[in-house]
């Protein structure tokens, strides 16, 4: 694969330029393995369907092809569990989750990293972030019936933003 150069121009970066070296969905770091892609994720319904409102020219079509969006507000009813999972971006700047290359946070990461682009470091540290999340996994498996998707949707939500889907569990 030759790599590409992709630019972004959208409300949160102007003239922002990477480049895809691997090819898409493929070349995952060992340790990382999701169980959802992105456009799974957008379709399920994540982020009260605001997140990927101004930035869709960067990613494929198709991924918002039935995507749950809401471009005015965050609308909770949108998420698969209709549940608000989210703490608010000033929160995650306030804790030092914000990479300067991906402003919307570990979503936005994935997303480029899906797409073929990687950041020696900070996908190491992406990927460390993403394997903490699972301590939820845990809880949910302790304290639910399995399928009993009404158990603990606050964490689900919080799972599937990260990629992982609590429907198996």
């Amino acid at each position: 694969m030759r790599p590409q150069q992709v630019t972004v121009n959208d409300k949160m970066q102007k003239g922002y330029t990477y480049t895809l070296t691997e090819p898409e969905a493929k070349n995952f770091h060992p340790d990382f393995q999701p169980e959802l892609t992105p456009q799974q994720m957008l379709r399920m319904g994540i982020f009260g369907g605001k997140y990927m409102t101004d930035c869709q020219a960067e990613f494929p079509k198709e991924w918002f092809t039935r995507a749950k969006l809401s471009p005015d507000k965050k609308n909770p009813m949108l998420n698969f569990f209709q549940i608000d999972a989210s703490q608010p971006l000033a929160e995650w700047r306030r804790k030092g989750w914000i990479y300067k290359d991906d402003p919307r946070g570990w979503f936005q990461w994935y997303c480029r990293y899906y797409m073929g682009r990687r950041i020696p470091g900070e996908d190491d540290r992406q990927i460390k972030r993403w394997r903490a999340i699972r301590r939820h996994i845990g809880q949910i498996k302790a304290n639910c019936r399995p399928g009993d998707l009404s158990c603990r949707p606050a964490q689900r939500q919080a799972l599937l933003h990260w990629a992982y889907d609590s429907r198996k569990m």
